[in-house]
């Protein structure tokens, strides 16, 4: 087994010189437990202790190689260079040897360290035992108390690497369920993000709601809730062909929540938008993920109806906007779930709407304007108020509607309406 993960650990392969490393250091938690697992990596995420002066160690890195820099926590001396395809985290270690170090922290398998100077790995706590039987153990239950956050870790790490949780860490992590309300709200929304990304998540954030660990999170989150996050991965398989790239993307780039994830949190928040609006303030969401989940919670059973006019259809997606792949993906996961029909008949029903929103000629869905509304104002000789919208909304609809095509028929339909 060393060799191999020396192979993939070695300093010929880090974005810096093993000769900066002062004698001890060790590397630490992901990347050791991904080259034991013998997973490699594009982009590297390192993490070094160093018995003394890890910042002072990190800043010299970072001068000499131009890389940046930042101080992560100055009275737990921990600080983060970063590479352009590397990040390199280095702590301070805790206690007097890297063995008390280790008994510090969270599982098992984030319980290894290598000496890259030796080549050595250093295993306690039998860390490398329980990553070939795919295990998550909490190395003792007072550091799982120690920062509660580490009980919603278990999940995500679990998810992550498709690990089974060990009975008694289980056992233990729902007997501390309560104490996740003290970590601070954007730490565990972090986690719950990772959950949320992928379907590999969905039963973890079941279990990690059968246990506890989200009911003051989400209030009013049911049993049902964690069966319709299954049924929209179910969905999104579905939908892949149509909006396959679009529900993988964030919602911005600064939010790191992905359309998926969008339509997810909308199944574990109350269903009336106002109250949603309020649960996910709490959990310190962004404007942006917010109004989405709203958008997609008010929208998405308004699409059942069929036969809308086309002014129905073009007010609907301007309402929507980039939402409307969310919103088509709760409507079909929803029919599959409450009204047992399947994905395919289900799709069905929307595809008229889709087929619009995935033209970007489709006036409809992606109008183009005929006339701002600045030349209304000169044309008609009015002034700005609220009339103005009005009647681009108005002049849209008709030209939706093939009923005009020029500015010049779109200022004479305005006066006309005037």
């Amino acid at each position: 087994m060393h060799s191999s993960v020396s192979a993939i650990l070695t300093p010929s392969n880090w974005p810096f010189s093993l000769e900066w490393l002062p004698q001890p250091a060790y590397m630490v938690g992901g990347a050791v437990r991904d080259a034991i697992l013998g997973r490699t990596r594009e982009y590297w995420d390192l993490d070094f202790v160093i018995p003394s002066d890890a910042v002072k160690v990190a800043r010299a890195i970072a001068k000499h190689y131009q890389a940046g820099f930042v101080l992560l926590d100055a009275e737990r001396k921990i600080a983060r260079v970063v590479f352009p395809q590397a990040t390199a985290d280095f702590a301070q270690q805790e206690g007097n040897s890297i063995e008390i170090d280790l008994h510090r922290r969270d599982f098992t398998i984030n319980a290894i360290a290598y000496n890259p100077h030796t080549q050595e790995i250093i295993d306690p706590l039998q860390g490398c035992a329980d990553l070939q039987q795919g295990l998550l153990r909490m190395i003792s239950p007072a550091n799982l108390k120690d920062d509660p956050l580490r009980l919603m870790r278990a999940y995500r790490q679990a998810a992550q690497l498709s690990f089974k949780i060990e009975p008694t860490t289980q056992a233990t992590i729902r007997a501390l369920a309560s104490s996740i309300t003290t970590v601070a709200a954007e730490r565990v929304r972090t986690e719950i993000g990772y959950l949320l990304a992928s379907p590999q998540g969905t039963p973890w954030l079941a279990n990690a709601g059968k246990d506890g660990l989200l009911t003051d999170l989400f209030k009013n989150a049911t049993g049902e809730s964690f069966e319709k996050l299954a049924a929209v991965d179910t969905a999104a398989a579905i939908l892949a062909p149509q909006f396959g790239t679009e529900l993988q993307q964030y919602v911005r780039d600064t939010v790191k929540t992905t359309w998926l994830g969008i339509a997810k949190l909308a199944c574990l928040v109350h269903p009336h938008p106002e109250v949603a609006e309020i649960e996910l303030q709490e959990l310190t969401y962004s404007r942006a993920e917010i109004r989405a989940v709203m958008t997609a919670l008010k929208l998405f059973p308004q699409l059942k109806s069929s036969n809308k006019s086309i002014r129905e259809q073009y007010l609907l997606f301007q309402e929507a906007g980039n939402v409307f792949p969310t919103i088509v993906l709760l409507a079909v996961a929803q029919d599959t779930l409450v009204e047992a029909i399947s994905g395919d008949k289900s799709l069905l029903v929307y595809s008229p709407l889709v087929s619009r929103y995935l033209n970007p000629d489709d006036l409809v869905a992606h109008p183009t304007q005929l006339v701002s509304g600045k030349e209304l104002m000169v044309a008609l000789k009015i002034p700005a108020s609220p009339v103005v919208g009005e009647l681009l909304t108005e002049i849209a609809i008709a030209q939706a509607e093939g009923k005009i095509a020029t500015a010049e028929a779109a200022i004479e339909f305005a006066r006309q309406i005037l």
